[in-house]
């Protein structure tokens, strides 16, 4: 642990390059982050020699968000108009991997699988996206997210092109993680915020930086 900011605010990061130092910052070589924009900002100013890197379970976490917005307004709906609730305790059937799921979730998944809902025609591309990581070239890793790209904003799902775009727009980040050869990620760090997270919710109220 090097350096911990009060708040996430750009101007609170700033300070974190004040006390490396430009010549240090000079000399960084890989960056790893989320797609917050003044984290990118910061990072192309400060760092310019290094490799920015896109954490890919904060990307998993987008598009896991999309699919539950769909899911969560489609449920409404259906009860709304007094079908039956086919989408009630499905959240975790389409958020997890496959290989992640219970018993009982994988065959209330498969249960959902065989309606024509929303839900499902976002959970597809959303499975689909996970072959992204399993590429080694950038080549073919980048021809895989274009391809990918085009056939999910045909699913004319809101939350889905929301998604599409920002993959679109975060591209070469993407892709620079087959670039420094798929060694870095954020999940220590990840790690250690949640653990963080946990002292404070035991402090009982003392909160106070």
């Amino acid at each position: 642990m090097l350096w911990v900011g009060q708040e996430r605010t750009k101007k609170s990061f700033k300070q974190f390059f004040v006390v490396i130092g430009k010549t240090l910052a000079d000399h960084i070589e890989f960056v790893c982050t989320d797609m917050w924009r003044p984290y990118l900002d910061r990072i192309a100013e400060h760092c310019p020699n290094a490799l920015n890197i896109l954490d890919r379970l904060h990307v998993v976490a987008k598009i896991n968000k999309a699919i539950d917005e769909v899911r969560a307004g489609e449920a409404r709906r259906i009860v709304q108009d007094g079908f039956e609730p086919v989408l009630k305790r499905s959240r975790w059937c389409l958020l997890e991997r496959p290989k992640h799921l219970t018993d009982t979730q994988r065959i209330k998944l498969n249960d959902v699988l065989r309606y024509n809902l929303q839900s499902v025609r976002a959970y597809v591309p959303k499975e689909e996206f996970q072959q992204f990581r399993d590429y080694e070239s950038v080549t073919w890793a980048g021809k895989f997210l274009d391809g990918w790209c085009t056939k999910a904003m045909g699913s004319r799902i809101a939350p889905i092109k929301k998604f599409v775009r920002t993959v679109r727009s975060h591209r070469e980040l993407l892709l620079n993680y087959f670039r420094a050869k798929e060694e870095f990620s954020s999940g220590v760090v990840e790690g250690m915020n949640n653990k963080a997270k946990v002292t404070m919710r035991k402090a009982y109220g003392f909160r106070s930086f």
